[in-house]
């Protein structure tokens, strides 16, 4: 049975949209997941998916909250995501620091959307503990609700929202860059949806289309004209994304300090709480597979 491979279609998904083109279907089986991070979660526990390509902060949130529905394997972004703040086109909000104690738009609890706001928060100094959030589910429902105001503002990636920008459906009032690197891979742990050799080649696989999408050459011209086909993006905006990015040499690499980075900026902001004796990566990360540096 080819491996379920949950991810969301954006740009940064152009490396494993190549691998399954060229698969057909052989190996893995992609599955997409539009409201995000908190879906792909839900999807891993519920059975839907065997392999998430997720947000970091979310993955390690969940786990550090409780979930074994999974397992860190590996690395797949190595650069921070810029999350625009956005809101409505005739909101009355201005700047981030208008939406302290107003109610702020997410996909799902547990998700980057709501992660974020948090991170957010810390950095403007407001108490994390009585942030107000209204669920939207997807890209449209949090549109809708910053413009029939139910709420002040979403937060989303930048280059991916901007086409709504650019039709002036929203407008962006800041943007907040993750404190760490942006996605990771995660698996369940079961031998029988997951098998750890099956995971390990896949990884092995889809680090070779990495670095063949990540190389000069690749990033010039071919890149540019995949993310044009695929998504209908403005050439100016592939190229100032392309600009912004940067992938792992190898997939199966896991690092130990990126975990505990994230945990202790998620512990600061009130997402987490470390136990007693503080947090081990070794629950975290799957070390039969990843390599734990």
């Amino acid at each position: 049975m080819p491996l379920r491979v949950g991810y969301v279609r954006e740009h940064f998904s152009s490396p494993l949209l190549q691998f399954a083109e060229i698969d057909a279907g052989r190996t893995i089986v992609l599955v997409e997941c539009p409201s995000g991070t908190g879906q792909l979660i839900s999807r891993l526990t519920n059975d839907d998916i065997d392999i998430a390509i997720a947000l970091t902060d979310p993955l390690i949130s969940g786990i550090a909250n409780g979930s074994k529905a999974y397992k860190l394997v590996g690395s797949y972004v190595s650069t921070p995501l810029n999350w625009a703040v956005i809101t409505g086109k005739e909101s009355k909000y201005q700047s981030i620091s208008d939406l302290k104690d107003t109610t702020i738009g997410i996909s799902r609890q547990g998700s980057g959307s709501q992660t974020m706001a948090y991170v957010m928060a810390l950095q403007q100094g407001w108490p994390t503990d009585n942030l107000k959030f209204k669920i939207n589910n997807d890209i449209r429902g949090l549109i809708n609700s910053v413009n029939d105001n139910s709420t002040s503002a979403f937060m989303w990636e930048w280059f991916t929202t901007k086409p709504f920008l650019d039709a002036g459906e929203v407008r962006f009032i800041g943007s907040v860059p993750t404190p760490w690197p942006s996605w990771m891979i995660a698996a369940h742990p079961s031998p029988t949806r997951a098998p750890q050799d099956e995971v390990r080649v896949f990884l092995e696989t889809l680090t070779k289309y990495i670095c063949t999408f990540d190389s000069a050459e690749n990033r010039a011209r071919a890149n540019i004209d995949f993310i044009a086909a695929k998504f209908g993006y403005p050439v100016g905006d592939i190229e100032a994304w392309l600009k912004t990015v940067s992938y792992p040499k190898d997939c199966l690499v896991v690092s130990e300090k990126v975990v505990m980075d994230t945990l202790s900026l998620l512990e600061k902001a009130g997402v987490v709480k470390a136990p007693e004796g503080g947090f081990d990566v070794g629950e975290f990360v799957e070390t039969n597979v990843a390599k734990l540096v």
